[in-house]
């Protein structure tokens, strides 16, 4: 089993939170590879319940503070804000900047095979910090981690840019036609480390691919390029 290579007491540091049950901590650190399966018993001490939590917690936050920072902005302009803070993405680059995959416990050969650089695995770590956050110290000390490592971003130059898939959907919806349909069009990989491949189509004007380490990276990837077609056209 692979164990966490980095002291907890140099991330409570880096949290700003020292916590009185540091179980919470070190479950929202635990992948399910080492908790669940055959002569496996503590089945609870993982991230897997904890991630549920703190992705609402997270959304609670950020919509809150989106609602009051940009008071003139209507509902559409503060769901494609928050939909840039709350992606796979930026929550993966906040856990690789603040070197949380140093922390994470996982089986030796999930970890061998690229499962500590995962986006995903980062995205449902962070999320389960939040939530260990949440329940050892309430509300303020996850809004103020949260505040840490969110609020700098949300000025950045592409916080409020639609994602493809809804800018690829209104452009369709400009032209009269139905919304894009996607289809997966290829799937592999282990459980850990998926592949997809992703089409999309829309009538009268052909197909686009792309692919990703999820069903929705793919799905954004091949509205992207099928968006730069158009702008070609």
């Amino acid at each position: 089993m692979t164990t966490t290579t980095a002291n907890l007491d140099d991330l409570m540091t880096s949290l700003g939170h020292e916590f009185r049950n540091i179980t919470l901590l070190e479950a929202a650190l635990t992948h399910s590879s080492v908790t669940k399966g055959r002569g496996k018993k503590h089945i609870n001490a993982d991230y897997d319940r904890l991630e549920f939590l703190g992705d609402r917690v997270l959304g609670l936050v950020i919509a809150e503070e989106l609602f009051k920072r940009f008071a003139t902005a209507e509902a559409g302009q503060l769901s494609r804000r928050y939909n840039a803070q709350v992606r796979r993405e930026a929550l993966a680059e906040i856990a690789e900047a603040m070197g949380l995959a140093d922390h994470i416990r996982m089986a030796d050969d999930l970890a061998a095979s690229g499962g500590l650089e995962n986006p995903a695995i980062l995205e449902d770590v962070i999320e389960a910090v939040i939530a260990a956050l949440y329940l050892d110290g309430g509300m303020m000390v996850a809004r103020k981690f949260i505040k840490a490592h969110w609020w700098p971003r949300f000025d950045h130059e592409h916080a409020s840019r639609k994602d493809a898939k809804s800018a690829l959907q209104e452009w369709a919806a400009k032209l009269g036609k139905p919304p894009p349909v996607y289809e997966v069009t290829d799937e592999s990989g282990p459980d850990h480390d998926r592949h997809f491949r992703v089409a999309v189509r829309i009538e009268g004007h052909g197909a686009a691919e792309g692919a990703g380490a999820s069903k929705r990276v793919a799905e954004q990837k091949a509205a992207a390029k099928m968006l730069k077609e158009f702008e070609r056209d």
